[in-house]
């Protein structure tokens, strides 16, 4: 596995290629044995609703039922107490039951680490990451800088905390992600947290904040309507993604942050786990499902919708990127000083 480490405090790791040997990770019951669900399966949401997190679970959800993919059905529940605390201890309270299942973003590390929680993700099992979702610096179309370097050069000359950076949450990926840029740049905004990305948009069409690191698809409906501006991904290489979405631009129309002349990237995890104490068949099962999903013309379309980084992983692979993880995240937050004490 090849590990990219990012300008501003080894912030995220890009991984060269899906996994290839998730089969041979883990013992293959025999046919007659195979483990399946014998009761409705709960998928975990630790978010709100209709963000990034809560769009892929009902969209797996939706998958599944559509090509029956599951005997038994799959409930989406949302737990988004104490910064998804609330889903994650939920999930670590449910020992050896294979009947729990839990989407995770990256607050999979910062919750624990900001809050104190006694949460870590080794206290559940790890089935599989289904993409890595990307960062998009924003600004309100009617904004006269062009450029991702114009744009932090207008900030820095408008003095320290001037200017505002709209996020979702506190202390969570996005105001991460805003150190990381005022650190790379010499920047300072005021960062102002609202409950969601699509929040974070609408604030954004109505100027009430100067700009944004929303995903993709959390602003692409302004985007394609003219009303906001992508001026760099914060992701190694381009988007792939060439059709276009507005009618001059694709994703990959997009510059990276670094060709803008900002040296920082970030990248977040769209992962699913178990409870932990489920046995090898148990964890397997769901690795093949989510296999399935994965080779569904839905989620392609909802991959390039979202313009996500499709890398995907499980078995041992996917526990030393997460430890890795782990370790680039405590340090930025560390510096930022958004640790627990």
């Amino acid at each position: 596995m090849k590990t990219r480490l990012s300008s501003f405090g080894n912030v995220m790791i890009k991984t060269a290629a899906a996994a290839t040997a998730v089969a041979a990770t883990f013992a293959v019951a025999p046919a007659h044995a195979a483990w399946e669900p014998t009761k409705p399966v709960e998928f975990v949401v630790p978010a709100g609703t209709g963000g990034g997190a809560d769009q892929m679970a009902r969209l797996i959800q939706g998958i599944i039922v559509k090509n029956k993919l599951m005997k038994e059905s799959l409930v989406v529940v949302n737990k988004s107490g104490g910064a998804g605390a609330e889903g994650f201890l939920d999930v670590k309270g449910h020992k050896g039951d294979p009947h729990k299942i839990i989407i995770t973003l990256s607050n999979l590390f910062t919750t624990p680490l900001a809050t104190g929680v006694p949460f870590n993700w080794r206290d559940m099992t790890p089935v599989s990451m289904m993409a890595l979702d990307q960062f998009v610096l924003w600004v309100n179309n009617e904004n006269p800088a062009k450029n991702a370097k114009d744009y932090l050069a207008a900030v820095k000359a408008a003095g320290p905390s001037k200017m505002k950076m709209g996020g979702t949450g506190s202390k969570q990926e996005d105001q991460i992600l805003t150190v990381g840029i005022e650190k790379a740049t010499g920047t300072k905004f005021i960062y102002i947290p609202f409950k969601g990305g699509g929040d974070v948009a609408v604030q954004l069409v109505g100027k009430h904040v100067d700009s944004s690191v929303n995903n993709p698809i959390e602003a692409v409906a302004q985007w394609r309507a003219g009303q906001l501006r992508a001026l760099c991904v914060f992701d190694e290489q381009r988007m792939p993604y060439k059709t276009k979405v507005t009618d001059k631009e694709s994703w990959n129309d997009i510059p990276t942050c670094k060709e803008s002349g900002v040296p920082t990237d970030y990248t977040m995890l769209r992962g699913v786990f178990m409870a932990p104490g489920v046995t090898p068949e148990q964890q397997q099962y769901y690795v093949n499902l989510l296999k399935k999903v994965r080779e569904t013309p839905e989620w392609k379309e909802y991959m390039e919708k979202g313009a996500f980084n499709q890398t995907t992983m499980s078995g041992e692979q996917f526990v030393k990127w997460l430890g890795t993880a782990e370790q680039n995240h405590r340090e930025l937050m560390k510096a930022a000083g958004f640790i627990a004490q």
